[in-house]
């Protein structure tokens, strides 16, 4: 099977925003070595802070991310704590360097500098939490199976439409019973009603923005407007 992106369906519904934080209020830090100062890793915090301070290091630029807040199923799935190394990822560190100077010299434009380079650190260490494949349960190990972040992936891709099990187990390519069994054990919910959560998600969204109700039913595969105010209601 070819590979799928798992990521992109996500950012485009759920804009993110990372800016620079005052000591003591990020949730997005850079450490590195006290003597040096060069970065040794990125910690995020999806929920209460708690440092452990380890020796010999130090925070080198504290950033506030937010992805959606609490509608957004894949922030709320992750670990409160999460890191991710850098002394051996050249790629990330050299972004990390560009950050740090950005934060440093806080030139024209850096709210602006800092928020892209930002996402795109975020979105790496997303990126590693799926290529592990550590968590127990939740979207994110949904995610990181490679049968099962298929359907969630059509989900995503096609709220619309009235998705089947048995179309949603051949996109994983299990069978049906085999299906329902690992999506269960790895989301904590049957298929159908992830599809019906994800779909609430975006009708929440659309309708604060100001999309009329009977549009928004239409775009996610209701009936009427009177089926997605009862779809709201359950």
């Amino acid at each position: 099977m070819s590979r799928i992106d798992r990521l992109s369906s996500l950012l485009s519904h759920f804009q993110m925003s990372v800016s620079l934080a005052s000591e003591g209020r990020g949730n997005l830090l850079i450490l590195g070595d006290a003597d040096c100062q060069k970065p040794r890793r990125i910690e995020f915090f999806a929920k209460k802070r708690v440092r452990r301070s380890t020796a010999g290091e130090l925070v080198l630029v504290e950033l506030l991310a937010d992805w959606g807040g609490e509608t957004n199923p894949l922030f709320n799935a992750l670990q409160d704590r999460i890191c991710l190394e850098v002394r051996q990822d050249d790629e990330t560190g050299a972004l990390i360097r560009v950050v740090l100077a950005e934060a440093a010299a806080k030139r024209c434009g850096v709210d602006s500098v800092l928020s892209r380079l930002g996402e795109v650190i975020f979105v790496r260490l997303i990126r590693a939490q799926l290529e592990k494949g550590t968590a127990d349960a939740g979207l994110l190990a949904g995610l990181a199976d490679p049968r099962i972040s298929r359907a969630i992936v059509a989900i995503h891709e096609n709220p619309g439409r009235s998705w089947r099990n048995d179309e949603l187990a051949e996109t994983a390519g299990l069978s049906l019973s085999r299906f329902a069994d690992v999506f269960h054990a790895c989301l904590g919910l049957t298929p159908q009603s992830y599809l019906r959560h994800w779909r609430m998600t975006l009708a929440y969204q659309d309708i604060e923005r100001g999309d009329r109700i009977k549009t928004v039913s239409r775009r996610y595969g209701y009936a009427s407007s009177e089926a997605l105010a009862r779809a709201f209601q359950r």
